[in-house]
């Protein structure tokens, strides 16, 4: 059995792991999914102060109190950021990482300068609620942007999305510990369409390890594809 940690991507909450995580418990699996502060059903405590940093330490404390050891921890699109600073902070408790369709980010590295234009084309979207800057407002537009397009998926999502503070994508990240991260073994799990858009050298060096899988779906491949992700997640968990 292993012990997953599945950390959401910008403007989700833990719900959006619902399809996968019933797989890995059927498979004997533990899982959890939180859901970072300001999102999903947190979404109330939507305040000032919410960055990536705090969004890391939800998910540190999370594997403090639930005494969680070994963990693979999945990160999806933004939540690439937030594994990375997990890890970073309790490498001690991490046994592998997982890059789902995620940002791989480098100390000092915001989400803007890791994806650029994309998400600095959301931002002229966002608007300011009580002295906070919020993107990703949920709509059916969004949706399309994560590459979900059944209709009955895409009305699920609409009804759960919840816009999130800009600070957490703005921020850079912060490593103390990079000798103990890099040394934990990773994965990545990518959409086709996206894979031009990494770098060449991670890309080939994870190919070459057999740590790579790709697929030709939308961005929210666990909601699209739930069984190719949970059946990837469970090669990483019997992986050598």
């Amino acid at each position: 059995m292993a012990t997953f940690v599945l950390v959401h991507g910008g403007g989700h909450g833990g719900w959006c792991y619902q399809r996968v995580a019933r797989i890995l418990r059927a498979g004997g699996h533990e899982v959890h999914a939180p859901t970072l502060t300001g999102l999903g059903e947190r979404s109330h405590l939507v305040r000032g102060g919410i960055d990536l940093d705090l969004q890391i330490t939800d998910v540190v404390n999370l594997i403090h109190y639930e005494d969680l050891r070994d963990v693979i921890l999945v990160g999806h699109s933004y939540g690439g950021m937030v594994i990375t600073g997990v890890a970073d902070r309790a490498s001690d408790r991490i046994g592998r990482l997982v890059y789902l369709d995620a940002a791989n980010p480098r100390n000092g590295q915001s989400l803007v300068d890791v994806s650029g234009d994309h998400i600095l084309a959301i931002r002229p979207f966002g608007k300011v609620v009580d002295g906070v800057e919020l993107v990703l407002f949920p709509d059916p537009e969004i949706v399309q942007l994560y590459g979900v397009t059944d209709p009955d998926d895409v009305a699920w999502m609409v009804e759960r999305l919840t816009a999130h503070p800009w600070a957490c994508f703005e921020q850079p990240l912060r490593l103390t510990n990079e000798d103990a991260l890099w040394a934990i073994p990773q994965f990545h799990i990518v959409c086709s369409a996206t894979v031009p858009t990494r770098d060449p050298e991670l890309v080939e060096k994870a190919r070459a390890e057999g740590r790579f899988w790709e697929i030709d779906t939308g961005h929210d491949l666990m909601i699209t594809e739930p069984d190719f992700v949970a059946d990837a997640l469970q090669q990483v968990a019997a992986a050598p």
